[in-house]
């Protein structure tokens, strides 16, 4: 059965770094995609599409906006409970909130709750894509992986591995068991159906060297495989990095000596980056992941998204749920807008869309699968109401192009802007 999708359909015709952002994303009114077997088998106008196809099952959105389903590149299900923390800088917060809610994760009921619930949030948010840290208990990493198979959503995760005494000894494994438990993972998970594996050492200070050697040891194995952990986040943590591993050049070499540097590599925050280490990010293709609401509410410092983005760097947008404040990127792009004019980079509402979507698959290498609207993608879509509150509405009233039109919900929507969100061109939100 054929489904016809159609609203105003956001396209991409190249990167809006790179050429004018109206220019590269593009916003079709009376537009409309034809769904087969769970992919984009036709983009095209509304009417010409309802001719051509007088049997498909047609979903009118009306005027609302209809965007590939968002990519969230990095974020922690297991702190879905303890989001919006009250405050302290980032080791604080790990010991006071994060590391006693972890523990929890050894009970498999309980991580099979949390990442139900979890999931839910994001496709009510319009989220059809996640890439999360588990726990170090492979429960934690089974519960995340089995509940996303069961909505059809596209998910990427791990084991997370800390075996050094800067992390709490009941969230401890060792170097052997974090490489044994993940290859058992990875033989269980990896490939199977929309779901990838990516090893994942916290960060360096909670892993001996022991440790990331064993996990390069084992990426270089499994090659297909992503690889996610955290750098330069904050000054202190990177002081506290050099401390504990005073022969490396700088914090990236901490991953780099293992085999932990190339491309493949997803690096949360890296707000705090030294020139050597852009230099070689670049150089081995790794991706940047920017979690701005996470990096205001730990009080992290700001990323540079124009450098970054003029260095021709991957770079995708994440929540950082529960560091982050929030399940919505559209509070994650409204927050990556104000970080922007921080750092004199006034990013265009099409630019803060392409990041959401394009530009967190262009991250996680997926981006000739989910992403964006065109043909023989994945059908994962997302629908927003740009209308949704009355201080929207009569806001975008008075816009004067589509942009002038969707600012407003990006800076002040939430997930009652989200009118429909697609998994596959299911449609799986409202229920």
């Amino acid at each position: 059965m054929e489904t016809l999708i159609s609203g105003t359909v956001v396209t991409f015709t190249g990167n809006p770094f790179d050429i004018p952002a109206p220019e590269a994303v593009q916003a079709h009114r009376d537009g409309a995609i034809l769904v087969r077997d769970g992919k984009i088998a036709d983009v095209g106008a509304s009417e010409s599409l309802r001719r051509s196809h007088p049997d498909a099952q047609h979903i009118d959105h009306g005027d609302a906006l209809i965007v590939p389903g968002f990519v969230d590149a990095h974020a922690h299900y297991p702190q879905t409970g303890i989001i919006a923390s009250w405050g302290k800088r980032l080791i604080d917060w790990l010991n006071t909130y994060t590391f006693p809610e972890e523990a929890k994760f050894s009970d498999p009921a309980y991580a099979e709750q949390i990442a139900a619930t979890y999931l839910d949030l994001l496709l009510a948010n319009g989220t059809t894509t996640v890439t999360s840290f588990c726990t170090i208990h492979p429960a934690s990493v089974n519960a995340l992986f089995t509940a996303a198979e069961a909505r059809g959503m596209r998910i990427v995760a791990g084991k997370t591995c800390m075996d050094r005494d800067t992390a709490p000894d009941y969230l401890r494994d060792t170097a052997q068991s974090a490489y044994d438990d993940s290859k058992a993972l990875i033989e269980r998970w990896h490939g199977t159906g929309r779901a990838t594996y990516a090893i994942t050492p916290r960060f360096s200070p909670t892993s001996t060297p022991k440790q990331l050697d064993a996990l390069g040891k084992l990426w270089a194995e499994h090659p297909s495989c992503l690889m996610q952990t955290h750098l330069s986040e904050q000054t202190d943590e990177i002081e506290w990095v050099k401390g504990l591993y005073p022969s490396a050049r700088d914090y990236l070499d901490t991953y780099e000596q293992f085999g932990l540097v190339r491309e493949g590599a997803l690096f949360g925050h890296a707000i705090h980056l030294e020139p050597r280490e852009i230099d070689h990010l670049q150089a081995m293709d790794c991706s940047l992941i920017h979690c701005p609401t996470s990096n205001t509410f730990i009080g992290s410092g700001l990323f540079d998204m124009g450098a970054r983005t003029a260095e021709s760097l991957r770079v995708g947008l994440a929540t950082d749920t529960g560091g982050g404040s929030s399940f919505s990127m559209l509070r994650t792009m409204a927050a990556a807008y104000e970080i922007g004019q921080l750092t004199h980079t006034a990013l265009h509402p099409a630019q803060l869309l392409w990041l959401a979507t394009y530009g967190s698959a262009n991250a996680l290498h997926m981006q000739d699968k989910i992403g964006s609207i065109a043909v023989g993608m994945e059908a994962d879509i997302t629908v927003i109401d740009l209308a949704s509150t009355p201080a929207i509405a009569q806001r975008s009233t008075r816009a004067d192009d589509i942009w002038e039109a969707v600012f407003p919900t990006i800076m002040m929507g939430d997930d009652r802007a989200i009118a429909a969100t697609y998994v596959m061109g299911k449609q799986v939100t409202p229920a």
